[in-house]
C-alpha cells in the first residue's frame, strides 16, 4: 500500500549557517593575525638606512638574531623561537642555516638599550658561523636626513 507523503524532498542547501561561520572565523583570524607576528620586544633605534632588495628577502627568508633589552639572545630559527639562547646554539644554528643556503641575508635585531659590547658580541658570534655580511634591523626616521654638500 503506497503512502501519500505530503511532504516533498528539499534539493536545495541552505548556506546561511555556513556563511554565519565563515563570519566568526573571518574575525577570529583578523584578531589573531597581529599577534602571531609581534615576537621579542625590542625598541630599534631609528637610522636613515636603505631597505633590503627585494629580490634577495624573496629568494631567501633573512636570519635574524635579535637582542632584548636585557642582552638575551634569540634566532629566528629552531624549535621556540622567544626563548632565549646561548652563544655557542647562535653559532650551531647560524653554521647549520649558512651552510643550506650561503646566500641567506644575516640581521641583528638589537634593543637600542642595549650595550655596545653586546652587539659586538652578537656579529662576532654570526661571524664565526661563517657570515660575511651582518646587517642591521632599524626604523625609519621621520623626516629624511639632510644632505650636505
Amino acid at each position: 500500500m503506497a503512502r501519500n507523503n505530503p511532504r516533498k524532498l528539499m534539493g536545495e542547501i541552505n548556506v546561511v549557517p555556513y556563511i554565519d561561520v565563515m563570519l566568526v572565523l573571518l574575525i577570529i583570524f583578523m584578531v589573531t593575525a597581529p599577534l602571531l607576528t609581534q615576537g621579542i620586544e625590542v625598541e630599534l633605534p631609528d637610522a636613515a638606512s636603505e631597505p633590503l632588495d627585494d629580490d634577495l628577502l624573496r629568494d631567501h627568508q633573512p636570519l635574524i638574531l635579535s637582542i632584548n633589552a636585557g642582552g638575551d639572545l634569540f634566532l629566528n630559527i629552531g624549535k621556540d623561537e622567544e626563548q632565549p639562547i646561548d652563544e655557542v646554539t647562535v653559532v650551531a644554528r647560524t653554521l647549520a642555516v649558512l651552510r643550506r643556503e650561503p646566500e641567506t641575508p644575516v640581521l641583528v635585531r638589537a634593543d637600542e638599550t642595549v650595550a655596545f659590547g653586546r652587539v659586538v658580541t652578537a656579529m662576532v658570534l654570526l661571524q664565526q658561523a661563517g657570515a660575511e655580511k651582518v646587517g642591521f634591523v632599524t626604523d625609519p626616521l621621520d623626516q629624511p636626513p639632510v644632505r650636505r654638500e
